[in-house]
């Protein structure tokens, strides 16, 4: 099994090309079940996508992925298709269920074994299944496999999300596509991601409007032709390597992104004191030896990102007094934290807030990863600790990490994989 070795204290320098995000391509991914022809580009050679890929073809689309060119062709043109996703293929991300509405708005019914993905809590599929229902769907679970059927096709309703789920919105508006009628979804999720997945519905024929957190769509026409799709860049990532500045950068140029979808994430690490230069498609940092102490509260798009939860802790370490961070998106989101303690971090946590005290001489030892987020956040800490730091179970990163060793390797940071 792979392992990171880091050595600390080297200032980064230069320039860091944020990928395509896997958040946003995975969805569009299960949406090409309803497409004939479609070709992505920006798309991340990262685990969970190529997972997603071998699901699609086990369903039976024909797939090429041109990895030199993060360009994926993708064709639906078989009469006959396999309507089941097997537990081998979902059982390491949770995305693959979102095939589950795209294929019950095509065909009438599937078959989808229960996900997994990171071990950070329960992140039930209720909300899911609630929408599903509520557009005309007969389901049962049975034997760890959701049964899912619309015998006579789904039909347009009104439904309101009891609470906002990424993955029930997306499941939602994939099922609603082709279901007769109009489909009004209600307090939706409208991270960037979604908003990419509409844009590649629209171009598949969608008839789709948002308001605020409401989505509109109408039963819509799958146009025939090729459709061609950039896939948004990576704002977890981008948030990633921006603390990565934040903490140890000399100087860190990060590029290919929109600065005003990650509005939350800058604002944070000004408030910290980090000196942060926009430009039309890039951000250039430094970090700052005085950092801020803060208080900052995870909560859905616009807010702070969950997924950036971890990684922050990391950073506060480094600042003056004490700093707070409220998980409120999901329970068991502080795995991270014995492992940081073990480098030198004094973290309390409180029900669903961890408390910082800083700054903490952060020093290397053999640590373990324990989800995807969570791996890179001691990666993270291996940057700025003094010794040497040995991160175990790195398969979480390449689920989600682009090229991350390669990427800060060429801002100067001693990093290898063994």
């Amino acid at each position: 099994m792979q392992k990171l070795i880091i050595k600390g204290k080297n200032e980064l320098i230069g320039k860091i090309s944020i990928s395509g995000s896997k958040n946003a391509t995975l969805p569009i991914l299960a949406a090409t079940i309803l497409a004939n022809q479609v070709k992505l580009k920006n798309v991340p050679l990262v685990k969970d996508i190529l997972t997603m890929i071998e699901l699609l073809k086990f369903i039976g689309l024909d797939t090429k992925f041109l990895k030199n060119k993060n360009t994926l062709e993708i064709k639906n043109r078989k009469k006959k298709i396999n309507t089941f996703a097997p537990y081998k293929l979902v059982k390491t991300m949770r995305a693959g269920i979102l095939v589950l509405g795209p294929l019950l708005s095509k065909y009438g019914k599937a078959k989808i074994s229960l996900p997994g993905g990171c071990a950070i809590g329960t992140r039930p599929v209720d909300l899911h299944l609630f929408a599903l229902k509520k557009l005309g769907a007969k389901i049962k679970i049975k034997n760890g496999y959701i049964l899912a059927e619309a015998k006579k096709g789904l039909k347009g309703t009104s439904l309101t999300f009891p609470s906002i789920s990424v993955g029930a919105t997306e499941n939602a508006l994939l099922a609603a596509f082709m279901a007769k009628g109009k489909t009004i979804l209600k307090n939706c999720a409208i991270e960037p991601e979604i908003i990419d997945l509409i844009l590649f519905l629209k171009k598949l024929g969608g008839k789709i409007k948002i308001s605020g957190r409401s989505i509109t769509i109408d039963k819509s026409e799958i146009k025939k032709i090729q459709i061609n799709h950039e896939v948004i860049f990576d704002r977890i990532e981008a948030g990633t390597y921006m603390i990565a500045g934040a903490l140890i950068g000399k100087k860190i140029n990060i590029n290919k992104i929109i600065p005003n979808v990650i509005k939350s994430e800058i604002s944070i690490l000004k408030k910290m004191g980090v000196k942060i230069k926009k430009n039309h498609n890039s951000i250039t940092l430094q970090k700052n030896k005085r950092l801020k102490k803060i208080n900052v509260i995870t909560k859905p798009y616009p807010g702070f990102p969950t997924d950036l939860q971890a990684q922050l802790m990391v950073l506060m370490t480094q600042a003056n007094g004490q700093s707070k961070i409220s998980e409120n998106i999901f329970e068991n989101r502080f795995m991270h934290v014995p492992e940081l303690k073990r480098m030198g971090a004094k973290i309390n946590i409180k029900n669903k807030t961890a408390f910082i005290e800083g700054p903490s001489k952060l020093t290397g030892a053999e640590v373990m990863a324990t989800d995807l987020r969570a791996s890179v956040s001691l990666v993270l800490a291996g940057l700025v600790a003094t010794n040497k730091t040995i991160i175990n179970r790195i398969y979480h990163l390449d689920r989600g990490y682009e090229f991350l060793d390669y990427k800060l390797k060429k801002c100067k940071a001693e990093i290898k994989r063994i």
